[in-house]
């Protein structure tokens, strides 16, 4: 009978579509142990990304799943989670103390991908997680001012490697913080890429779970140079639901395709127009692109967010939206968008490949 319990819960357990993996317990290998003790079915579950929020709610959820089954019986679970490092592409060696870095990237500017970057930033440590956030966009670093600390300048005990600021929990690094923010970088390419290698390698960024790195808008020598250089475990692609910038965020997905770096998703923004007076919701720049997108390139559709003035009002006042309002309907569709990333990362969502290998052969 004992034995037939604990088949019985593992069954169960193994059964459970996590619905931010979007997978069986069993296929994700998340369910670490069932045992038998004190007339109690005791079981762990231990899933691969942050779950500080919702833990708690899941183990529940699991429990009255068990106690249903009547060969089960009273039963108890626990729902923890660790995040690992993932390959990274080509030869790149992961950064020291780095588990994992995501490119938050766009084919073109004024999609809201230095918003989702912050907001994804700081919904992922909400969860527990220990996160980074590298500004990478040198010609217009946005994120010194996103997170309220505009005009703060980062220290260096050695001379050689910078402390990163830190603000709402996550350690933050941008070219902002280095020089006047209404100064212009008048840089060429190899000058861009050098300083964000610095900013990159010679922060003391310490232990960290995530990553997240505000990519520079586009597809050209810059994005591919630094996509070559950074080692990514996992891209998010920001994009509006209009037929052009649909075209410009095919074009930022399949760069990192080409450079082995696996796709996590494709964030949709500005997908809903909410009215600050009477609430009304309207798809001013078309409807369902994300999605036709994502199917057609077979990754998944990690959220679709509204375009609300509460979002350009808190993120302007240093204060994004996961700060600002985490419970209220925007923070968690931030909060949603976040977990089906750090779940999809962790299941590995595209095996990295290999570089193409060019052979010249004598004819």
């Amino acid at each position: 009978m004992t034995d037939d319990r604990v088949a019985a819960a593992r069954l169960v357990l193994g059964n459970y579509v996590e619905p931010y993996l979007g997978i069986p317990l069993a296929e994700a290998k998340a369910v670490k142990s069932v045992r038998l003790e004190g007339g109690r079915v005791l079981a762990e579950v231990e899933l691969g990304f942050p779950a500080g929020r919702f833990a708690a709610a899941r183990a529940r959820e699991l429990e009255e799943r068990l106690r249903a089954d009547p060969t089960v019986g009273e039963a108890s679970v626990s729902v923890s989670w660790r995040v690992t490092p993932h390959p990274v592409q080509g030869q790149l060696q992961a950064l020291p103390g780095i588990s994992n870095v995501i490119a938050v990237a766009s084919g073109k500017g004024g999609v809201g991908k230095s918003t989702t970057a912050v907001n994804l930033a700081l919904a992922l440590a909400l969860d527990g997680a220990r996160v980074g956030l590298l500004d990478a966009d040198i010609y217009g670093p946005s994120q010194p001012r996103m997170v309220g600390m505009q005009g703060e300048r980062p220290s260096s005990r050695d001379g050689r490697r910078i402390d990163p600021l830190e603000a709402f929990g996550i350690k933050v690094m941008s070219i902002g913080f280095l020089v006047d923010e209404e100064e212009p970088m008048v840089w060429r390419g190899p000058m861009v890429t050098q300083a964000l290698t610095q900013l990159l390698g010679e922060t003391n960024w310490g232990e960290l779970d995530f990553l997240v790195v505000d990519m520079p808008p586009g597809t050209g020598d810059i994005q591919l140079t630094l996509s070559q250089r950074v080692p990514v475990s996992g891209a998010v692609i920001v994009t509006t639901p209009q037929d052009i910038a649909l075209l410009d965020a095919r074009k930022g997905l399949r760069m990192f395709q080409k450079v082995a770096v696996p796709v996590l998703g494709v964030v949709e923004n500005m997908s809903l127009h909410v009215c600050s007076k009477c609430g009304h919701e309207e798809p001013i720049f078309g409807s369902g692109g994300g999605a036709r997108m994502a199917g057609q390139y077979g990754v998944a559709l990690l959220g679709q967010l509204p375009l609300d003035i509460r979002i350009r009002a808190e993120t302007d006042s240093g204060r994004p939206s996961v700060v600002a309002d985490p419970d209220g309907p925007i923070g968690r569709a931030y909060l949603e968008m976040a977990r089906r990333t750090a779940a999809r990362l962790s299941l590995g969502a595209a095996a990295a490949t290999a570089f193409p290998k060019i052979s010249v052969e004598d004819t």
